[in-house]
């Protein structure tokens, strides 16, 4: 899994930062493409980013405010334009699936391939993972978090993987290579010709844990911000003021540098990147913001746009850095 950050502005797009949008690309498998939140002008960083929408085949908002889904109707129409007929889906809170067929409708967009639009309330589960998708390698939940709108986190669980084949110990039995390996890689145990029974656990290793990463929408601190990080590889956490600012922070629900580094502290997580990052902080300052957060959390990066970072699995020696 790599992240590469599309948008890490907070509001407004500046100079040197625009609004959100977060890409995951799944490079072991054939990069597949995610979006985390598509603002205006999210296509145009797309581009930039030498990315493919014949790529992208899944969309998360984590919330209805202009400066996370305004690039959403441009992005949608350009798939379709480029002829990608491959389908796509769109997981949003409440109101997103109008709010495309608005758009789309009033500007005469035609999309020719199937978009999926997916729901979600949690209003009525406010204390709660709520799952939202579900396929052979990979969970997804989301969890209401504390802003002026409802805003979502959503937590990313990439099921383990089995482990090795200990192929010397079916070696060593006469075992021939041929479907009963992939059988006992699955778990399964056979019965060979001879009427011996092979029990899997005893010729597969160690599962390799899955990876969890964890991206939260705009929110104050809050329990739910904890579950979504629990013990994440990678929380993704705005940060739009410093800590001398958290009067700001908390009277417009937004969260500091330090509600952010606490946040990774408490959940226990790997690796802690702050995005949403105020236009006030111009890059001189911006040194300041990562140490308030390292202050409280070392492994704290500050994103900026076009900066990658790799998702690495946990038995991994160390985080790899990408910079554009």
């Amino acid at each position: 899994m790599e992240l590469t950050f599309l948008g890490t502005g907070a509001g407004m797009p500046s100079h040197q930062r625009n609004v959100t949008s977060i890409a995951l690309r799944f490079l072991e498998n054939r990069g597949a493409t995610w979006l985390f939140d598509c603002g205006e002008g999210t296509q145009h960083q797309y581009m930039r980013a030498s990315m493919k929408l014949s790529k992208l085949d899944k969309i998360f908002i984590t919330h209805l405010h202009g400066d996370h889904l305004f690039g959403l109707p441009g992005l949608l129409t350009s798939r379709a334009n480029q002829g990608v007929q491959s389908p796509i889906m769109v997981f949003g809170p409440k109101g997103i699936e109008n709010y495309i067929d608005t758009t789309l409708s009033t500007s005469q967009s035609h999309l020719e391939y199937k978009l999926e639009v997916i729901e979600f309330d949690g209003a009525n589960e406010p204390d709660h993972l709520i799952s939202i998708y579900e396929d052979d390698m990979y969970r997804i939940y989301v969890a209401l978090l504390d802003h002026r709108i409802e805003s979502y986190g959503y937590r990313l669980e990439e099921k383990d993987k089995p482990g090795k084949l200990e192929y010397h110990k079916l070696a060593g039995l006469g075992v021939p290579s041929g479907p009963e390996y992939g059988q006992l890689k699955q778990g399964m145990n056979i019965t060979l010709k001879d009427g011996t029974t092979l029990i899997a656990a005893d010729y597969v290793g160690t599962s390799i844990p899955g990876r969890v990463l964890s991206i939260l929408g705009d929110t104050r601190n809050c329990k739910n911000s904890l579950r979504l990080a629990d013990k994440a590889d990678v929380l993704v956490h705005e940060a739009t003021f410093s800590r001398s600012l958290q009067h700001l922070a908390h009277d417009y629900h937004h969260s500091t540098t330090d509600d952010a580094a606490r946040v990774a502290l408490q959940g226990g997580v790997g690796t802690l990147i702050m995005t949403h990052i105020s236009s006030r902080y111009q890059e001189d300052s911006i040194e300041m913001l990562l140490q308030e957060a390292q202050e409280t959390f070392a492994n704290s990066f500050i994103a900026y746009d076009f900066w990658s970072y790799s998702v690495i699995r946990k038995n991994a020696l160390s985080p790899i850095v990408i910079a554009d």
